[in-house]
């Protein structure tokens, strides 16, 4: 990914990539540098002696969600690219159409693939952010609070994603697909609603 400005600055222009997916691995990517943030405000720390080694694992957690979820935002943009690609294939003759079908159909299955693991990654970030926030340094227990927030709101935007791409997926050979994917939507939708709450009843008492 390039600096921020420069992603937002192409988040703006009329190109189709990035969009909202590639924001939605953001939002993940966001929450599972507060959860590192957190971490290492505590670690080492006297006050939190008995929480380091809990806190180091969650820091190594954390690092290997930010750094997958990075990733993704550019993996977004590169498999929306490919059904930009497969609309475009010629479809003059039965031999063409049936290529560019194959095809569309191919990139469509893989454009819904990369934002359900970004749902998955996020949900992750929300999980990791509860013992961050019960057991992480009191003066930054709202930063946990954050990374669970936006980390739901990478939940919810990638689920959109998925949900567009599965619209137009008709071959017969990915309609299993497309069926677990609609029900892992809903089931990580959630989950991701149900652990953000957790965290929440831990930040709020603490910031209040």
């Amino acid at each position: 990914m390039t600096d921020l400005s420069g992603f937002l600055g192409e988040l703006a222009s009329g190109s189709p990539t990035p969009g909202g997916g590639s924001v939605a691995a953001l939002c993940g990517a966001l929450g599972a540098a507060l959860n590192s943030m957190v971490a290492n405000l505590t670690i080492g720390k006297k006050k939190y002696a008995d929480y380091d080694a809990e806190m180091k694992e969650a820091l190594a957690g954390a690092e290997t969600l930010r750094l997958e979820l990075t990733q993704m935002i550019d993996e977004d943009a590169a498999v929306f690219n490919k059904v930009m690609v497969a609309l475009k294939m010629p479809k003059e003759t039965d031999a063409e159409k049936a290529s560019r079908k194959t095809a569309l159909q191919q990139a469509l299955v893989d454009a819904a693939t990369v934002p359900l693991a970004v749902m998955e990654m996020c949900v992750g970030v929300i999980r990791m952010a509860k013992p961050v926030a019960e057991h992480g340094n009191v003066n930054a227990v709202s930063d946990a609070g954050v990374a669970a927030l936006v980390a739901r709101a990478g939940v919810h935007a990638a689920g959109l994603n998925v949900r567009i791409n599965l619209g137009g997926i008709r071959a017969e050979e990915h309609q299993e697909f497309a069926a677990k994917a609609a029900t892992a939507i809903t089931d990580l939708g959630g989950e991701a609603d149900l652990a953000c709450e957790e965290v929440m009843e831990i930040v709020l008492p603490k910031v209040s």
